[in-house]
């Protein structure tokens, strides 16, 4: 089989985890024609990169993707709000740019179907991409707490 025909095969089952884990069509905007897939030593599609940037992770333990944030701008792009998003008040968009966590107190806005370990994209009021990151609480936990981190980022814009 030659590295196309593999590149393809990944990219194909790749865009049904994205499917499944982010909703239907997610896995063609998220990882259109032309991605690269870079393996682990063991063979095992670790990242999928497009041009060099990079749009998201296989984890290990789990299967399930982490999103870069080219992987985030691309996924905003098709899922309609509030679809994954953190809304965070626009005093601490900077701060949460530069990689710093989400607390709670910070957010205005959150989508109620998120759980915590969801892979969330952190976004401000105008629905711009902040960072991406891992949900430490349910969506209608951050919303109501005060207090803690309510999405542990990833990586900043």
């Amino acid at each position: 089989m030659s590295t196309s025909c593999l590149q393809d095969s990944a990219r194909k089952r790749l865009q049904v985890i994205a499917d499944f884990q982010f909703g239907s069509g997610a896995g063609h905007a998220l990882f259109p024609e032309g991605c690269e897939v870079i393996l682990s030593r063991t063979g095992r599609v670790r990242q999928i990169s497009l041009s060099g940037n990079r749009l998201a992770t296989v984890r290990a333990k789990d299967g399930r993707l982490t999103l870069g944030i080219e992987g985030g701008i691309r996924l905003l792009s098709v899922l309609s709000p509030p679809a994954y998003r953190v809304t965070v008040t626009g005093d601490v968009a900077e701060f949460i740019r530069k990689g710093k966590n989400t607390f709670a107190k910070h957010v205005i806005a959150a989508d109620p179907e998120i759980r915590a370990g969801d892979e969330v994209m952190v976004v401000d009021d105008q629905d711009l991409l902040l960072a991406t990151g891992s949900a430490l609480l349910s969506g209608e936990e951050m919303l109501l707490f005060n207090y803690g981190v309510a999405v542990k980022v990833r990586q900043g814009r």
